[in-house]
C-alpha cells in the first residue's frame, strides 16, 4: 500500500515538472517612437513659358517695340538678325530671338559676384550623459533633500517612541522680496510693410516717382501704372540695373527710358521731359535718370511698368505698400 501511495505521489511530481510554463503577459509599457512629423515639401513654382525661338514683324512694330514686348536689347536682336536700319523693317519678315538672351551669368548690374556659399560656425560636440548620471547628481547635491526607504521594525515600546518622534522644525524660509516694477519697454517701430510677392525671383523695387496713382494695371489696356505728378519731378531708377534703350522711338510713349535688372526683369519709364542717363549706363536704386514730362501724354505723368521676360507684370505686386 505504502509503495503504491509513493508511485502516485511520484507520478504527480513528475507531471509538474513535465508541464511547460505558463506564458508571462509583459503588460510593461515599451516605450513607442514618437511618429516623424511629415516632410513639408516645398510648393513648386509653375515654369515660365518657354521665350519664342522667332517673332514675325507685324503692322506698327518697330525694332524698339518687339526688342521692349519680348525682352531683348534691340541692339542684340538688330546684330542678330543683321539689321543695319532698324526702319527697314518689312512686315511678314521672321525674326531670330534665339541668341539675343542675357549671356548665361551675366549680372545686369555687372554687379557683385555672389561669395562663398553661407557656412555654418564651427559646432560645439558635447558627450552623452551617461544614464543614470542625472540621478547620481540629484543624490550627491547636498541642497536636494533624501529620504531612505522605509525600514519595518519588530513592535516593541521603544521602537513605537522611535517612530512617534517628529522630525525637528524646519527653519524658516527667509520674507520673500517684493517684486519689482517691470521695466518699460519701447516697442520697436513698424517696419514699411511691402505688398505680398510670391515670385521667388522678385527684386527689390521702389517707386519711381512720388505723385498719385491715375490708372491701375489692367492688360492689356495698361500695361503699368500711370503716376501724376508735375513737370519736372525727378524720376529715380525703381531697381539696380543698365540702361538698354533711351530715346523715343515707340509710339505713343514719349521719351522712354528701358532699364534691365538681374533675374529677367526690365522697368520702363514713359513721357519724360529730360532724360539724364543714356545707354549702357549703369544705374543704382533710387538713382535719378530723368524728369517728369508730357511727351505723347496729355497731362504730366510717369507711365511705369516693370516687365519679366518681356512679359508686363503689375508693378503694385513688387512695390512697397504705403
Amino acid at each position: 500500500m505504502k509503495t503504491l501511495v509513493l508511485m502516485v505521489v511520484l507520478g504527480v511530481i513528475a507531471g509538474c515538472a513535465a508541464r511547460a510554463p505558463a506564458p508571462v503577459d509583459d503588460r510593461r509599457s515599451a516605450p513607442v517612437a514618437a511618429p516623424k512629423p511629415p516632410v513639408a515639401q516645398a510648393a513648386r513654382t509653375p515654369a515660365p513659358a518657354p521665350r519664342p525661338v522667332e517673332y514675325v514683324v507685324k503692322r506698327g512694330d518697330t525694332l524698339y517695340s518687339i526688342a521692349l514686348e519680348q525682352g531683348v536689347d534691340y541692339r542684340e536682336l538688330a546684330r542678330a538678325n543683321r539689321i543695319d536700319d532698324p526702319s527697314k523693317l518689312r512686315i511678314g519678315q521672321t525674326l531670330q530671338l534665339a541668341g539675343t538672351e542675357d549671356r548665361a551669368g551675366d549680372s545686369a548690374t555687372s554687379g557683385v559676384s555672389i561669395g562663398a556659399a553661407r557656412g555654418a560656425g564651427p559646432v560645439e560636440s558635447r558627450p552623452l550623459e551617461r544614464p543614470g548620471a542625472g540621478a547620481t547628481a540629484a543624490a550627491t547635491d547636498p541642497s536636494i533633500r533624501t529620504f531612505p526607504k522605509a525600514v519595518r521594525l519588530p513592535y516593541s515600546e521603544q521602537n513605537l517612541a522611535l517612530l512617534s518622534q517628529t522630525e525637528p522644525a524646519a527653519a524658516p524660509k527667509p520674507a520673500a522680496m517684493a517684486p519689482l516694477p517691470p521695466a518699460a519697454v519701447v516697442a520697436p517701430k513698424p517696419e514699411p510693410q511691402k505688398s505680398e510677392v510670391r515670385d521667388p525671383d522678385a527684386i527689390e523695387f521702389v517707386w519711381p516717382t512720388k505723385g498719385r496713382i491715375v490708372a491701375n494695371f489692367s492688360e492689356p489696356n495698361n500695361k503699368g501704372l500711370d503716376i501724376a505728378g508735375k513737370l519736372g519731378d525727378p524720376v529715380v531708377a525703381a531697381a539696380p540695373g543698365r540702361v538698354i534703350y533711351t530715346g523715343s522711338g515707340i509710339r505713343g510713349l514719349g521719351k522712354l527710358i528701358v532699364i534691365r535688372h538681374d533675374n529677367n526683369f526690365q522697368s520702363v519709364y514713359a513721357h519724360n521731359r529730360e532724360i539724364t542717363v543714356k545707354e549702357g549706363d549703369t544705374v543704382a536704386r533710387g538713382q535719378k535718370i530723368a524728369e517728369l514730362g508730357d511727351t505723347d501724354a496729355d497731362s504730366p505723368k510717369l507711365h511705369f511698368e516693370i516687365r519679366k521676360s518681356g512679359k508686363p507684370v503689375d508693378p503694385a505686386r513688387y512695390l512697397p505698400s504705403g
